[in-house]
């Protein structure tokens, strides 16, 4: 008797049309997923909530007005005229509904000014002594100064174990215990946790002493080794404070800091109190060309980010500072703390930028500068200061700028401008090749399903011509997209830029390859640490496009196969379960890599801040299931090879499906994805 042939050739063509459409379809949506997050520049990142990158924040120049005719700030009206322009230019753009500035000079306000709307649905404007915005991190320099108030009253020592003031432990796997000066400078060696942030009412934050204990990231590195900035570990120094000091941590900061320097305007209180809630900024995020009203975040890390102010109780804060401690008549600090808080106490490489006590360096146009960044979700803003120069330029705006970077970029060139950087000269030699490969970004969380977003992180360092190196920071990944720059040899292990003065510098590990880049991109002292191969965006994105496949092929011929006409009934005695056992398991798997990152596009990503929604985790629970399924294929697979069982293609897809299976659930692990990690 003739044989049959195991497919009728209408469902043939069929499954192969619909398999080869439905696997490009799913291979294109997950890498939309994946990639697509970071929207284009001048839309509000999905994934940014708190961080301290803001655009325009590099050394790449930009265009700037000619240079006044006197060096120097001087002119209060010419200056006036300039912020005027650059500003304006900002809001006409639309890139921004509302900013603010103010600049101190010598001990005294010399501008302050507000521009665009704090509320553009009611029209109403910015003013400069009205106006809160929320200053997102800046809010760590105000912690950080009330921790220097408790060192020089003797209540703490900057070398001290913190574990002795806590009631909680830290996750430290090392023998070099955790300082108080390593967490106002970052270096504790903890890693950032984004899940679990906020809430989405005053009701539901969770005090420091119980959110800290079950939210404090771990000990990733040692303790005092790299820079790696951490919300948490201000946090848990504004813990510190109000344990110290046995006065909650807001009333603290209004008592000690803001009611001496007069910042009647300025709270750390979530929302601000009613006689300031009406005059808080509405922060925007930008999507489909238009600004839309964020909601409110009520941050549970109160110490590092939840602080609201005017641009004037910002430039008295200033002043404070650049006049060693003293705003008028009042003293927050003594003068050798406020200079000791300003020094360099940590940094990389001698000529790199370092930090101080929360203060970070950034070298402009030839001159040292300290301050910081903010960036909070529907909120930016930036504080500069030049302490030889006793100038300060506070910056502020409602929504996800560059108008920062642009501002501070053109004041330097106008008022301080420096000549072209020297042609470098290198005489050294060096092989490009200890430096190739990519690195990311230190800062990213390690231990949650959140690692995900380490991603957007990467940088990829290229052998150039001359035995220069070439960083790459693709558009793709990066906020900003700072552009390729190339890096001369000047030391074994230190590098110029060519477009700068500026420097980069690698770090080696115990065994003498190199490990670390340190500033290869930010003007700020900033760590990239070296990743081997398989866990580059690409390898990652080939394993889960090989398991994406088979777990298609396998869930459509299951889901297929009582419709389909075979030769016999043989290999449905024999092993039967093995094919429905693989089907299932490449759909759980298939509903799950669909499921998840569409679930949590859906309902926004940035809302992990709250937690995870209860959506997630029921897809969460998808990958558990099929995981125990997988452990029984391969006894599967040796019997269906041993005993010859189905045909040589069913078997072949059979064992790929189960390879795939296989090394889905490491994919899984090293993304955090197997179990609930939040």
């Amino acid at each position: 008797m003739a044989r049959t042939r195991s497919y009728c050739p209408g469902w043939r063509r069929l499954f192969k049309r619909s398999l080869k459409r439905i696997t490009s379809g799913l291979i294109g949506f997950v890498l939309v997923l994946v990639l697509a997050a970071p929207v284009p520049a001048q839309e509000t990142p999905q994934f940014s909530v708190l961080s301290d990158h803001l655009p325009g924040f590099t050394e790449e120049r930009s265009p700037s007005p000619p240079p006044s005719q006197e060096v120097g700030l001087k002119n209060p009206q010419e200056f006036e005229n300039f912020i005027d322009q650059l500003v304006g230019e900002e809001i006409s753009k639309s890139s921004v509904p509302g900013a603010v500035v103010s600049v101190v000079k010598d001990g005294e306000i010399f501008f302050s000014k507000g521009y665009g709307y704090a509320n553009l649905e009611e029209n109403i404007p910015v003013v400069a002594d009205r106006t809160l915005f929320r200053v997102a991190s800046l809010s760590k320099l105000f912690t950080a100064t009330a921790t220097m108030q408790l060192y020089e009253q003797g209540l703490l020592g900057l070398d001290d174990d913190v574990s002795q003031y806590l009631d909680f432990a830290l996750d430290n796997p090392y023998s070099e215990p955790v300082t108080f000066a390593q967490l106002i400078m970052h270096t504790d060696g903890s890693t950032v946790r984004r899940i679990g942030l906020a809430a989405r009412t005053a009701a539901e934050m969770t005090p420091l002493a119980e959110y800290l204990p079950d939210h404090m990231p771990p000990i990733v590195w040692e303790p005092g080794k790299l820079y790696g900035y951490s919300s948490h570990s201000i946090a848990l120094l504004g813990y510190l404070v109000e344990q110290i000091s046995d006065t909650p941590f807001v009333q603290y900061i209004d008592e000690h800091i803001l009611q001496p320097l007069n910042m009647q305007r300025s709270t750390f209180l979530q929302p601000p109190p009613p006689e300031l809630a009406d005059d808080l900024a509405v922060g925007y995020q930008k999507q489909g060309g238009q600004f839309k009203p964020v909601p409110y975040l009520y941050l549970n890390i109160a110490p590092a980010a939840s602080m609201s102010a005017t641009a004037t109780d910002m430039a008295h804060f200033m002043i404070a500072h650049l006049q060693d401690g003293r705003y008028q008549n009042e003293l927050i600090l003594q003068p050798e703390t406020a200079r000791l808080m300003h020094q360099t106490h940590f940094t990389q490489h001698p000529e790199l930028p370092g930090t101080g006590y929360s203060f970070r360096e950034r070298i402009v146009n030839n001159i040292r500068t300290i301050g910081h960044l903010g960036s909070l979700r529907g909120y930016s803003s930036s504080l500069t200061l030049m302490p030889d120069r006793n100038i300060g330029i506070f910056v502020a705006a409602n929504g996800f700028s560059g108008v920062h970077g642009k501002l501070l970029t053109q004041f330097f060139d106008r008022y301080f401008p420096s000549p072209d950087p020297a042609p470098v000269d290198s005489s050294i030699d060096i092989d490009p090749s200890r430096f190739t490969g990519v690195y990311r970004d230190l800062e990213f969380p390690r231990h949650t399903m959140a690692k995900l977003s380490g991603v957007f992180e990467h940088i990829k360092i290229t052998g150039g011509n001359n035995q220069s190196l070439l960083v790459q920071t693709p558009n793709l990944f990066f906020l900003g997209n700072p552009g390729q720059k190339q890096l001369i040899p000047v030391e074994p292990n230190l590098f110029r830029r060519v477009d700068s003065n500026a420097f980069t510098s690698f770090g080696e590990d115990p065994e003498g390859h190199i490990a670390f880049a340190f500033n290869p991109i930010y003007p700020k002292i900033g760590t990239y640490e070296r990743i081997p191969w398989y866990e580059t965006i690409w390898v990652q994105l080939g394993i889960a496009g090989f398991c994406t496949v088979f777990f298609l092929s396998s869930s459509v011929v299951w889901l297929i196969r009582p419709l389909i006409q075979h030769r016999g009934k043989r290999h449905e005695k024999r092993l039967n379960w093995a094919l429905n056992l693989a089907g299932m398991i490449g759909l759980l798997n298939l509903i799950f890599l669909i499921g998840l990152p569409l679930s949590l596009w859906l309902t926004g990503v940035w809302k992990v801040v709250y937690g995870v929604p209860a959506v997630a985790i029921a897809f969460l629970c998808l990958p558990l299931i099929a995981t125990v399924m997988t452990f029984t294929l391969p006894v599967a697979n040796v019997i269906v090879w041993n005993k010859g069982y189905w045909s040589l293609m069913e078997r072949s897809h059979f064992s790929l499906v189960t390879l795939a299976a296989i090394a889905f659930i490491p994919f899984l692990l090293y993304w955090n994805l197997l179990g609930f990690n939040f």
